[in-house]
């Protein structure tokens, strides 16, 4: 079973990340053949600045990495590195009916947040078609915002197949239900674009000040707090022990513990959970060249898959 996954360098990387993406992804490389990406041409649709895509590019590299990614288990490179993946792009945007892409909803809700109305933007489904396709994945981690994006690959992959013949196979999603949505420190999806995130990897002083800064209700102290509605608590069961998190929902049941009580012992759960790959990060930045090394055998492996694929497309299509 071939594994493909995509994270896209436009930010620091985010508990909404790591939980949604990054630690399923992780998990699945002990039960296939997996290959993951970093999308930095999805990330031109958002980042104008060179220097900063560099950053971020490179951060995403090292995060994932300290994270649990194992090279000697995936193939781990850059999504530009694969010259294939733009050609096949094309070769796809001629059979995707507007309409298609038209009905996606994420394209409306960025440009509702104000990103520009490109084309790229508008297209991003069919070049994620691309990297999907162009590996002969089999099973794709994704998260609840991304499902409707894989319904659309599989809709041009059957309709490339009805054309051509059987060409591409179908892959099929994994949405990990217990994370489908990390909430951030409003409450809601902890998204870059709600402001509302907390960096995996910040300082301790960052992240029990972001901790501390969770909006919560006017519940007095000695008052049962509400569960269903708890971000800290949602938090908490992410990084907890089920004997620490149902003690939590015990306290906010039964009240006289305060909403600054629950903040510290989720700042404590979380800074204790990413301990090892802080350490794992630290030793990473010591040796730079082993992060590129990394990428650079990936890109090997990618491309001799990427390049066996589009042999059959372009003999296919006529190409060749």
């Amino acid at each position: 079973m071939r594994i493909l996954s995509g994270i896209q360098p436009s930010g620091i990387l985010h508990w909404g990340n790591y939980f949604g993406m990054m630690q399923p992804a992780i998990r699945l490389q002990e039960q296939g053949e997996a290959f993951y990406f970093i999308a930095d041409y999805h990330a031109l649709t958002s980042i104008r600045d060179p220097a900063v895509l560099r950053e971020y590019t490179h951060g995403v590299a090292l995060d994932f990495l300290a994270c649990g990614l194992d090279p000697a288990k995936t193939c781990f490179f850059l999504q530009s590195s694969v010259p294939a993946v733009a050609e096949l792009a094309w070769i796809l945007s001629t059979l995707t009916p507007m309409g298609l892409l038209e009905r996606c909803h994420s394209y409306k809700d960025k440009v509702a947040r104000n990103l520009p109305a490109t084309h790229g933007l508008f297209s991003y489904p069919v070049l994620m078609a691309a990297d999907i396709l162009l590996y002969d994945s089999d099973l794709v981690p994704v998260g609840k915002d991304q499902k409707q994006h894989l319904e659309v690959v599989r809709d041009i992959a059957i309709k490339f197949n009805e054309r051509y013949g059987i060409i591409f196979k179908l892959p099929e999603p994994s949405i990990p239900e217990a994370t489908e949505t990390v909430p951030g420190l409003d409450g809601a999806k902890m998204s870059k674009s709600y402001a509302n995130t907390v960096e995996i990897f910040a300082t301790e002083k960052v992240l029990r000040k972001k901790i501390m800064g969770i909006q919560t209700d006017s519940t007095p102290v000695h008052a049962p707090k509400p569960i269903g509605s708890s971000t800290i608590l949602m938090l908490y069961k992410l990084f907890a022990n089920p004997v620490d998190y149902e003690q939590m929902r015990a306290d906010h049941r039964r009240g006289g513990v305060g909403y600054g009580d629950f903040k510290k012992r989720l700042f404590e759960a979380a800074w204790l959970f990413f301990e090892p790959m802080r350490n794992r990060r630290n030793e990473l930045l010591a040796d730079p060249e082993q992060v590129n090394q990394i990428l650079k055998e990936g890109t090997v492996r990618a491309n001799t898959i990427a390049q066996s694929v589009m042999e059959r497309v372009r003999f296919a299509i006529g190409l060749k």
